[in-house]
């Protein structure tokens, strides 16, 4: 297997780069920047995780996915896709544990992308991704509800439904001055966008509530009063102490992490594709990504991957190449700097009602009706399995249970379709009447076996669709009866064999050699003579009996016979 040569498109799209581009691309970033701020701030608070550590994310990570990347425009930072991941971990093994686990999955990320399993993802059905993000989505949702409502209460539990069990016992201590902040930024969000779209929402909703509690001296929580000071400086580069233990505990949260990451920054990727016109190198996208998180392990920072929402305004608003994503990294570093303190004041139900409208818009619930409406019953199973999976248990385990059920019922599916058919024996006359009609252009199928003549003590089997394990059953309908001395086997309509389907013929030609029976295949396709002939099972058929089409192995059973 080949691996890919490091080619981030920073080094093969900037032939030609010119002042304009220039310009347009600082334009894109600042206002990308100024899209990441509060999302940021948001989404490190539901991970668990002080504000702070979210900037860090856009500023390291988002660099390093825009200096390495495979994608001329997407745009690295701090994502709702692995909030639950992450609080999870640092509920169990605190900020270290998540350092530890951010590089890890960064390893496993570029392995990943130097072993080409970049173009793997896409065999994952839309039913998964679409399942396993409404079960992110459900999981913010519910993380958000003591922020929005001030429920006066402990530490929000881990599991979805142990959120919603707790809220249930604290209904009646609803913070009023909370609630309305909260809604008066929910209506902000809701109603802006009606109207404009230059301006970010989640920021307008920000300048609007901060200066009414401040004015109004409402007594709501705020980043300062449940964070204290925020640092203002650049993140510090720290080694976390290693232990052998603590990396065994923390490898499946690693791989959920590093799976998460790969499908959503790969999705962003086609989502940017498809507004540019362009194509991106998944696998450099993979190394990318990794590269990233491993930075922001060192530096303590929320794990990176590509955001959607971010990548796609900075294509509407003119970036065109990864300049506009280093430019956002950097305005987010100045607004660390010089900003900082003045984001101690933001209303922490600001921030929940933020993170609800992207719970709101990762549900997709259109989809979900539209798929319980219209398709197949088997496809809408795997989609609510998984949306369970994850509510109930968790994200990596919900992936692995909509895989496995989309792949058996793929395997159903093909096994559905694949069939071995006998041809009817035609006589001379049969044969003869049929040429006539094909002269009369009243034949439809040219290669039907109909214009043929069959020799005598010789079927002809038609296998049609993949040969599989699942499939291996219908080589017991090749019968023969007992003046058979010589069996094709079309093959025209066979696409792929495995090992087992191989196996299975190999028996089929061993029963066919103790009856005194030759067996003629015709029509092998190139992967499945490719199989046969690795195992040594063309040579046991004999060459001479693997014809190229019908009318060479009819003359052949014709030799024979």
């Amino acid at each position: 297997m080949k691996t890919p040569n490091m080619k981030p498109k920073i080094l093969t799209c900037m032939k030609g780069y010119g002042a304009g581009q220039f310009k347009n691309d600082v334009i894109a970033g600042i206002l990308v920047a100024v899209i990441a701020f509060p999302l940021s701030v948001a989404l490190a608070i539901a991970s668990g995780m002080s504000p702070e550590r979210g900037l860090y994310s856009a500023i390291v990570g988002g660099f390093m996915v825009s200096l390495f990347g495979g994608s001329k425009v997407n745009i690295g930072g701090a994502t709702a896709a692995t909030v639950m991941t992450v609080f999870t971990i640092v509920e169990e093994f605190g900020l270290a544990g998540l350092a530890i686990a951010s590089i890890m999955a960064g390893i496993l990320l570029i392995l990943m992308g130097l072993l080409r399993f970049g173009a793997l993802l896409k065999y994952i059905p839309r039913t998964i991704t679409l399942g396993f993000t409404a079960g992110i989505a459900m999981g913010i949702f519910s993380g958000q509800l003591k922020g929005f409502f001030g429920f006066d209460m402990g530490a929000i539990p881990v599991k979805v439904m142990d959120k919603f069990i707790a809220y249930a016992g604290v209904l009646g201590t609803v913070d009023l001055p909370t609630l309305v902040v909260g809604l008066v930024a929910m209506a902000i969000l809701i109603v802006l966008p009606k109207f404009t779209t230059k301006i970010p929402n989640s920021l307008a909703a920000i300048l609007v509530t901060t200066p009414l509690v401040i004015l109004l001296k409402l007594d709501v929580a705020t980043i300062h009063s449940v964070y204290g000071e925020l640092p203002s400086h650049f993140p510090t580069f720290v080694v976390p102490q290693l232990s052998w233990e603590l990396i065994e505990a923390l490898i499946p949260s690693a791989v959920t992490l590093a799976i998460l990451v790969a499908i959503v920054s790969l999705l962003a990727c086609v989502v940017t594709d498809g507004l540019m016109g362009e194509r991106h190198d998944s696998n450099q996208e993979l190394i990318a990504e990794g590269i990233a998180n491993i930075f922001c392990g060192f530096f303590g920072a929320v794990p990176v991957a590509g955001a959607v929402a971010r990548a796609s305004n900075s294509v509407k608003s003119g970036g065109r190449t990864p300049i506009a994503g280093l430019v956002h990294s950097v305005v987010v570093l100045l607004i660390l700097l010089f900003l900082m303190p003045l984001a101690g004041y933001i209303p922490i139900p600001t921030l929940s009602a933020v993170l609800i409208m992207v719970a709101y818009n990762m549900s997709n619930w259109r989809e979900f009706v539209y798929m319980g409406k219209h398709a197949p019953k088997s496809d809408f199973a795997v989609l609510m399995v998984t949306f369970i999976s994850g509510v109930l248990v968790d994200l990596l385990f919900a992936v692995e249970m909509g895989v496995l059920m989309s792949a058996i019922l793929f395997m159903r599916r093909m096994s559905d379709v694949t069939r071995v058919r006998e041809w009817d024996y035609v006589s001379d006359e049969t044969a003869a009447g049929a040429e006539e009609d094909a002269v009369d252009g009243t034949a439809a199928d040219p290669d039907s076996l109909s214009l043929r003549k069959v020799p005598a003590h010789t079927v002809v089997y038609e296998i049609e669709g993949p040969i599989f394990f699942a499939t291996v059953d219908e080589m017991l309908n090749i019968t023969a009866g007992p003046h058979t001395k010589v069996i094709v086997l079309r093959m025209r309509s066979v696409p792929s064999i495995d090992i087992t389907a191989l196996q299975s013929m190999e028996n089929f030609l061993k029963r066919c050699e103790n009856r005194h029976i030759t067996l003629i295949l015709s029509h092998v396709n190139e992967h499945p003579y490719a199989v046969m002939e690795k195992a040594g099972l063309t040579g046991k058929i004999g060459l001479e009996n693997i014809c190229d089409n019908i009318d060479t192995a009819l003359e052949r059973a014709r030799e024979l016979v």
